[in-house]
């Protein structure tokens, strides 16, 4: 299968998407997220040098993208795990308004639940230890 077709689907060659979604689910939201759509997202042409995006959540559709830079033989699973979370944890908590019309998605509680994630913090570490290579 080449990468085309794989792009709005949830099996990468190496992770299952769906597997891991299924099972954070029941672990962390008592099987409460209904009728999500987990992907892969589409290869950018050209990656961000200076930031990098390891997922998406479209709450009105329903849809968690994936960025398909994660779906390889060293990336752990456990980090793969904490990133889907992270995004899955937007869809329970709400945002808040800020006064200039923008939005806090990483509030208080998010912070607070988030690092509730068995794992949390090698994760993060993990992540700082290797952002670069995904900003190549």
């Amino acid at each position: 299968v080449d990468q085309q077709q794989l792009n709005l689907q949830h099996e990468g060659r190496h992770f299952d998407l769906r597997r891991i979604f299924n099972d954070l689910n029941e672990r962390y939201f008592r099987g409460r997220l209904r009728n999500y759509r987990v992907i892969w997202g589409r290869r950018r042409k050209q990656p961000p040098r200076d930031y990098f995006v390891f997922g998406t959540i479209q709450e009105e559709d329903r849809l968690i993208r994936i960025n398909p830079a994660l779906d390889q033989p060293w990336v752990p699973l456990w980090f793969l795990r904490y990133i889907l979370y992270h995004e899955m944890l937007h869809s329970v908590v709400p945002d808040e308004p800020l006064p200039n019309g923008r939005r806090r998605v990483h509030t208080e509680e998010f912070i607070r639940r988030e690092r509730k994630f068995r794992g949390y913090r090698k994760a993060r570490r993990w992540e700082e230890q290797n952002l670069a290579r995904f900003l190549q």
